[in-house]
């Protein structure tokens, strides 16, 4: 990650992570501690500091028109200097400018397979897959549990399982996707790491209408 080059004072809008974000709270831009990390001070509902879960993605919007950038991230902790506090925030994406989901994203555990596909082969020169799950889905990417540690911006291959019968519903296979974020997965989780992915499609246009058509079997399957 690029070290953060904003100022200290800066406001900041703020929002809880959704497709239709909004940037309700206002907080102010402490510090950056590290690359991956900064401090912000914590939000006001209703006269009190805001209080959020661990697991709860965060989304801070800052600069205007074409500078206007978001900066998604959880909090890590809170730390106090002197009689102020602030929030911790670690970061799980680059910098960039915000740009509305264009997919509906729905909640749902399924089994995945993925392999970066400049992984050693094995004695019969094929690259063995790893396992993973999926922790939402939609027609233009995944959030996934997995043991394996990728940067932001790797390229991996992921197969998805079928929801239903070979003609409605199969699952689509071998798509390649891009790392969009990674944190640390909550403790307890049986997996190590959390990912977002972004699809990379043909020009052609026909695994996106598959993988539409697959996420739409999927809700009504699951009556999502």
């Amino acid at each position: 990650m690029a070290e953060l080059k904003i100022k200290s004072g800066t406001k900041m809008k703020m929002a809880f992570n959704s497709d239709t974000p909004e940037f309700n709270f206002v907080t102010t831009f402490n510090k950056a501690l590290d690359e991956s990390a900064f401090l912000v001070s914590i939000p006001l509902k209703d006269g009190k500091a805001l209080t959020v879960a661990d697991d709860q993605k965060l989304l801070f919007k800052y600069g205007a028109d074409q500078d206007e950038a978001v900066i998604a991230g959880y909090v890590d902790d809170i730390v106090k200097q002197g009689i102020k506090r602030y929030w911790k925030i670690r970061r799980v994406t680059e910098m960039r400018n915000f740009v509305q989901r264009r997919d509906e994203r729905i909640d749902l555990t399924l089994p995945i397979k993925y392999l970066d596909p400049i992984w050693k082969p094995n004695s019969d020169g094929v690259i063995e897959k790893e396992e993973g799950t999926t922790l939402n889905i939609s027609a233009g990417g995944l959030a996934i549990n997995i043991n394996y540690h990728f940067d932001v911006g790797e390229a991996i291959e992921i197969d998805l399982p079928n929801v239903g019968s070979a003609i409605d519903g199969i699952g689509p296979k071998a798509i390649t996707s891009i790392i969009c974020w990674t944190r640390e997965a909550p403790k307890g989780s049986l997996y190590r790491h959390v990912a977002g992915v972004q699809f990379r499609f043909g020009d052609d246009g026909s695994q996106r209408e598959t993988m539409q058509n697959y996420v739409a079997f999927a809700k009504k399957k699951y009556k999502l």
